[in-house]
């Protein structure tokens, strides 16, 4: 959504969507600042309303045009012609509300608009003969619902291979793919399939699939949302709520962790667009993954809601009129439930993006 706001304060006659990266390791406000390729494509197609020139000269006046936005702490040149921008701490906190209430629609971008791309709406493993064809339908059908998020124009085929006899297999006769959807299930063979290069071994452990442990990805995506999920239940058991958007305070929301986390989830659609581009949902699921990890990493250290904390059922929204240290202990709590409440709803949508169920219990 950062990498979204930044394309349509630019303007320029070339979308500076997909090609935004993270600062580079080390760089001062690094979880806060975006980095684009912008002004070299400028430069080369001598486009846009600014005079042709050196990335660096391209790139200055861009930084200038988003100097003036409240929202936007610094703009630079970098490296010869690249672009930084860095957003208040503010902005970035905002996303919690922002990605909560955008619900699946946090994963969208403009970045493939205009493009046509085809692929099935489903990837049918039932009928997959080998691991190669079962990753081929997988990623398939993910590379095609990635387009969509981005933009593309996705026209849905059907897969004549999915018409298998009528007739149903001796069970001596079952695939490697069926067998070990019947054993781990559909879930986690899909995005253990989901998460394989697109060329070279295809083959998955059905056991390593199946097993309920952090060191599974498929369990510790699924995990890290039921995480979330859970954390707000028990936040409401014990009667704290996040209130209206209008009341949130980003400033709140200012451990390190809790940056951390909000900076990945703010690169969801850019990573979505990514993916799809070069049609590597491979990619995409490390992305989900490293999402996971940040979240854990903020629950550890910031929980949304710890066991015997309650707020009295005679405050008002937001704590007023209780003392200092508990009013803003509830207005911490409620902060951090948003941000819960976002990470649910990005670690969903990516989920679902790769054909995987989130539910809402493990």
């Amino acid at each position: 959504m950062i990498t979204g706001d930044l394309d349509r304060a630019l303007a320029t006659a070339i979308s500076s969507a997909g090609t935004w990266r993270p600062a580079p390791p080390g760089t001062v406000c690094g979880i806060r600042t975006y980095v684009t390729t912008i002004a070299f494509w400028l430069a080369r197609n001598h486009a846009g309303d600014l005079d042709p020139g050196s990335p660096g000269a391209i790139a200055a006046g861009l930084a200038a045009r988003l100097s003036g936005l409240d929202w936007v702490e610094a703009a630079a040149v970098t490296g010869g012609g690249y672009l930084a921008v860095t957003v208040t701490a503010d902005a970035l906190a905002g996303l919690a509300v922002r990605i909560t209430q955008a619900g699946s629609g946090c994963a969208r971008s403009s970045a493939l608009a205009g493009t046509d791309r085809t692929g099935p709406a489903v990837a049918d493993l039932a009928s997959a003969q080998t691991w190669e064809e079962a990753r081929r339908r997988v990623h398939a059908a993910v590379a095609g619902r990635l387009a969509a998020a981005a933009g593309a124009h996705v026209r849905r085929k059907h897969d004549t291979e999915r018409m298998a006899s009528p007739c149903p297999a001796a069970p001596a006769a079952a695939t490697p793919v069926a067998e070990a959807v019947a054993y781990a299930g559909t879930d986690a063979i899909t995005y253990a399939l989901a998460r394989l290069l697109p060329r070279g071994p295809a083959r998955v452990d059905a056991r390593l699939a199946a097993a309920h442990h952090l060191g599974n990805p498929a369990y510790a995506v699924r995990y890290a949302h039921a995480h979330a999920a859970s954390a707000l239940r028990q936040a409401a058991d014990l009667g704290l709520d996040r209130g209206e958007a209008a009341g949130f305070q980003p400033r709140l929301l200012a451990h390190p962790t809790e940056q951390a986390l909000i900076h990945e989830l703010s690169w969801l659609p850019e990573q979505v667009a990514g993916a799809a581009r070069r049609a590597r949902p491979d990619a995409f699921a490390h992305f989900l993954e490293g999402l996971a990890r940040a979240y854990f990493d903020c629950q550890e250290s910031c929980p949304a809601a710890r066991p015997g904390m309650v707020v009295p059922v005679t405050a008002p929204p937001g704590g007023m009129g209780l003392p200092p240290e508990e009013q803003t202990a509830v207005q911490a709590g409620a902060a951090r439930l948003w941000l819960a409440a976002a990470a649910r709803t990005a670690l969903r949508t990516g989920l679902g993006l790769l054909g995987v169920g989130a539910p809402d219990r493990l």
